[in-house]
């Protein structure tokens, strides 16, 4: 019955995951359509390959659910989240790469520690800040970037157009104070695949 009920939810994600490619729209986590230099193509591939790996990752184990991340950029999977152990961590590498049309697996899950309020008060307030920097150059495409901040380093994913603009958003990352890393997997447009004409 357990079972039954988990691949229901399962199945609903995943339909319920295909009807946009765009996951958030305009300003949420997603990459909108229109300033995606995706093909459409590469954007369902993408979209399926994350749902199935986020299928299989919640099927291993339930508790996954909400400490686990997983997106798919041009078959490119980065996992991102907590584990209680190292063993969890390169159990889930494993699955990403065994993941149809993986081309590479970036790895940024850590491994639980003690909640600290001042740390995480601390990257709140990166967070915000690197955000607000973003949205306002008028040079950068945000909407292009995901940004996640863990113990005063920021993670940076997403799609740049140019290396101009890829350059800009390290710069406005770097030149926050309080952080002490910056972590990028950005892809130029240029090396994609496959580009939107």
């Amino acid at each position: 019955m357990v079972t039954r009920f988990i691949f229901i939810i399962l199945f609903g994600s995943i339909l319920i995951g295909c009807v946009g490619v765009s996951s958030k729209g305009l300003l949420g986590t997603g990459v909108s359509i229109a300033f995606d230099p995706r093909s459409v193509g590469t954007q369902i591939d993408d979209s399926f390959m994350q749902k199935n790996l986020i299928a299989r990752i919640i099927l291993k184990d339930k508790k996954y659910f909400l400490s686990i991340r997983a997106k798919v950029l041009d078959g490119r999977i980065f996992l991102k989240g907590k584990v209680d152990g190292l063993e969890e961590k390169l159990i889930l590498t494993k699955l990403a790469w065994e993941t149809d049309g993986a081309r590479s697996v970036r790895n940024d899950i850590k491994i639980k520690e003690d909640f600290k309020f001042r740390q995480s008060s601390k990257d709140l307030l990166i967070s915000a800040k690197f955000r607000t920097a973003l949205l306002t150059n008028k040079d950068i495409k945000s909407i292009n970037y995901q940004i996640e901040v863990y113990k005063q380093k920021i993670y940076i994913y997403g799609i740049a157009l140019t290396a101009e603009e890829k350059k800009l958003v390290l710069d406005e990352a770097s030149k926050l104070s309080d952080v002490k890393d910056v972590v990028e997997s950005i892809i130029l447009v240029e090396d994609l695949r496959i580009q939107k004409n």
